[in-house]
């Protein structure tokens, strides 16, 4: 142990391996590999250890320049997905002794203000979710490292870019639909100017369009349960047949066309099916449960951290997006009617 009640130094851990204090920094900041032996490096690791040494990461920061903090900025807490984000990122950060602030943005999707005097002196490195790309100007500057999620790869300002694999889920649902013997589709929109909506939009009108007699009708409509019952309402008021399925973007959204449905005495699924995306603890909720797209909100926010750790290291992110998955449940079935 070290000398009486003293906080023990990397000198004492030093002596104790038998190594000099170099080795003892190299290897406890983790970076010994090619440089020290591993049973060097098992050596010092036991010893400090032993000794209860925890290294000063304050004055560590200091020389380095570094204050081991990054910024999550989401567009809003109203939702759990943004939390399994949060939780999933924090993790990752706190594995590699990195704090994660997390930031909802007063505008939503629109520009953040910054949270500090100067971003720039108070964080390592931006990670944005479901941001415009634009949006993150006032924080980051010219100077921080940016990973934006859920976000267009293209023109990104970001230094790196991690997504769901939204394209994909959205023609699983699309295609179980059709399978089903589903013609008539109404989209209830997200009326939100992100790139994941427009994708979801783009994908479910090009899937439906390769098959022949089917009709798309879309509504747009805030990310809330009374927006998405009103929006439905008025899409049922429509003259002719009724749409015989309804595509969400939203598990929310779901859950207002429920109620509308409901409230016009039609039922789920028999008279016209209902699918979501996000498969938050709502959709198992309903009645009947919901078919929906699962997003790993977590594993979405380890990716995106992962990546944002390799930029502020040099490295390059792992690329490809994240698969997701259809979750079938009791909202969808075949067309009883003509």
């Amino acid at each position: 142990m070290a000398r009486g009640s003293a906080r023990p130094t990397s000198r004492d851990v030093a002596q104790a391996a038998d190594v000099s204090q170099a080795t003892v920094s190299l290897v406890l900041g983790d970076k010994w590999r090619g440089r020290v032996s591993e049973t060097t490096a098992d050596r010092v690791r036991r010893a400090a250890h032993e000794l209860g040494y925890r290294p000063n990461l304050a004055a560590r920061n200091l020389r380095l320049g570094r204050t081991r903090t990054v910024l999550l900025v989401v567009p809003a807490l109203t939702t759990e997905f943004f939390a399994g984000v949060y939780t999933g990122a924090a993790r990752i950060a706190a594995a590699h002794g990195f704090g994660v602030l997390l930031y909802p943005s007063p505008e939503g999707v629109g520009p953040a203000r910054n949270p500090f005097a100067s971003a720039q002196a108070a964080l390592d490195g931006v990670l944005a979710s479901s941001m415009a790309a634009d949006a993150l100007t006032a924080i980051r500057g010219d100077q921080l490292p940016l990973v934006m999620l859920d976000s267009d790869p293209h023109g990104s300002l970001g230094a790196a870019t991690v997504n769901l694999d939204i394209a994909d889920g959205t023609r699983q649902v699309a295609d179980h639909l059709l399978n089903q013997g589903h013609r008539r589709f109404l989209h209830l929109a997200a009326d939100i100017p992100s790139w994941t909506f427009e994708v979801r939009a783009r994908e479910l009108a090009a899937r439906l369009a390769t098959v022949p007699g089917t009709s798309l009708h879309t509504a747009h409509t805030p990310i809330s349960i009374e927006g998405a019952l009103t929006a439905t309402e008025t899409a049922l008021r429509t003259p002719g047949p009724h749409p015989t399925a309804v595509v969400c973007d939203d598990d929310k959204l779901a859950a207002g066309a429920y109620k509308a449905l409901r409230r016009r005495g039609l039922r789920i699924p028999d008279d016209v099916s209902v699918t979501g995306v996000d498969d938050i603890a709502l959709a198992a909720a309903l009645d009947p449960e919901l078919t929906t797209v699962r997003l790993d909100a977590e594993l979405f926010g380890e990716h995106g951290m992962r990546a944002l750790l390799a930029v502020l290291e040099g490295r390059t992110p792992d690329a490809g997006d994240i698969p997701v998955e259809l979750v079938v449940r009791g909202s969808t079935a075949p067309p009883t009617g003509p």
